[in-house]
């Protein structure tokens, strides 16, 4: 028996190599590099593309816990995220190209796992399949899947610029972490003049798309960060450009602070953190060295806003990642619903341990809602008549009973933790 997953990137790799070390035969197939979608560079598989960080590791939070879980169910990508990351304080962030090389070198010399470079136009619906193409899926296999599901959903993605490192201007920057965790970070402060300048010329820079941004299309969790301005003057020293926890050599903290975080490790590339954008590349350039530190700095890849697809996921698949029409055939990655780069290893990773589950005739795996991957999965086929993709959150847990609010995220994690343990 040959599993076929189209789609080489967090998810598909990730299920491609669960299985494989399972004994079961793969067949993973990839347009890389004969075609590549807008948003990608890198020829090589799993490529990382709005930012570099997997979020916090930070066990108390709901993308630590969601990290926690995966390494206790052997995610071999999350082992590879450690093994090349970068330092970013509690944030666990990688080093793009050495991730996805890693990656590559992995799946192409697993002896269970066939490479096929092929545009897809169809999928087979009678054979164990997942489909992993991503919310960049081109067509026609695009095409194929809106016949097959009906009127697709979608939103409007945005990456952030990354900048040479060594056309930083220092006399206006410093290292440092949020409250003293560390120095992985180049601050970059803002004066209260030089903030409210900055917002202004924000907000009224042209941008590449206006029109389809008035709509109720952008997914919140990667807000354009002009957008985002346009909420009101004080929106982004309030979210990015926040100064709580940062303060200078002399223990002053500043009115507003850009942060710019390691792209890779030899710290020569830099991403403006919390700055997704469509603003035009001559506008980047403009508005954004009207931050001191960036005055003259070197844009090395401006930021993009592309299309992201996605399945409504209530109506098409089961919390297994299982499509409802066609049990034989999973959906994983953000094509099913999940937001997030470290959220689409944990749907490849589940919906390959149940398709192997069901290959050979059991029933599928139960991860109880009380885990942050099975919470999760619940949350993929609650009935929605809005669905929206969903990132891990403390909020998608169900409550806890006669705990202090204060305890409330050590609660989590315990009771999450002791799931595992009593279900092996």
């Amino acid at each position: 028996m040959t599993v076929k997953i189209i789609g080489a990137g967090l998810a598909g790799c990730e299920a491609a190599l669960t299985l494989a070390n399972r004994g079961i035969k793969v067949q993973l197939t990839d347009c890389k590099p004969s075609a590549m979608s807008p948003a990608h560079h890198d020829t090589k598989f799993a490529e990382v593309v709005c930012s570099n960080s997997f979020k916090s590791d930070d066990p108390l939070t709901a993308s630590g816990l969601l990290k926690a879980e995966l390494r206790i169910l052997g995610s071999r990508l999350i082992a590879i995220a450690d093994r090349v990351s970068v330092p970013a304080g509690s944030a666990l962030a990688v080093d793009r190209e050495k991730f996805a090389r890693a990656v590559t070198d992995e799946v192409t010399l697993c002896p269970n796992i066939e490479v096929v470079c092929a545009t897809v136009s169809e999928v087979d619906l009678s054979v164990p399949t997942i489909i992993a193409t991503g919310p960049l899926t081109m067509p026609p296999l695009s095409d194929f899947l809106t016949k097959l599901f009906g009127a697709s959903l979608y939103f409007y993605d945005a990456e952030a610029p990354i900048v040479d490192g060594s056309s930083i201007d220092f006399d206006h920057a410093y290292y440092g972490s949020r409250y003293g965790k560390g120095d992985d970070y180049i601050n970059c402060p803002l004066s209260k003049a030089e903030y409210y300048e900055f917002v202004r010329a924000l907000v009224s820079a042209e941008r590449v798309i206006a029109k389809e941004f008035e709509k109720d299309e952008i997914f919140e969790g990667c807000m354009p960060i002009e957008i985002m301005a346009r909420r009101g003057i004080d929106t982004l020293r309030f979210g990015p450009l926040k100064s709580a926890g940062v303060v200078d050599e002399a223990g002053n903290s500043p009115f507003a602070v850009v942060q710019l975080r390691k792209e890779n490790e030899e710290g020569t590339m830099y991403n403006l953190v919390g700055f997704q954008t469509n603003l035009k590349f001559g506008e980047q350039k403009r508005v954004f060295g009207l931050i001191p530190a960036l005055k003259n700095v070197e844009i090395l890849r401006y930021g993009v806003m592309h299309r992201n697809m996605y399945v409504n996921a209530p109506t098409v698949i089961d919390r297994h990642f299982r499509i409802k029409k066609y049990p034989t055939c999973y959906i994983a990655g953000q094509l099913s619903g999940v937001e997030g780069y470290v959220e689409s290893i944990a749907s490849g990773l589940v919906a390959a341990l149940n398709i192997e589950k069901a290959i050979k005739g059991e029933e599928p795996i139960e991860l109880s809602p009380q885990t942050m991957i099975g919470a999760l999965c619940a949350y993929l086929e609650r009935p929605n008549g809005h669905f929206q993709p969903m990132n891990a959150n403390h909020g998608l847990l169900p409550p806890l009973k006669n705990v202090d609010r204060s305890k409330r995220k050590e609660a989590f994690f315990a009771r999450s933790m002791a799931n595992f343990r009593q279900n092996g």
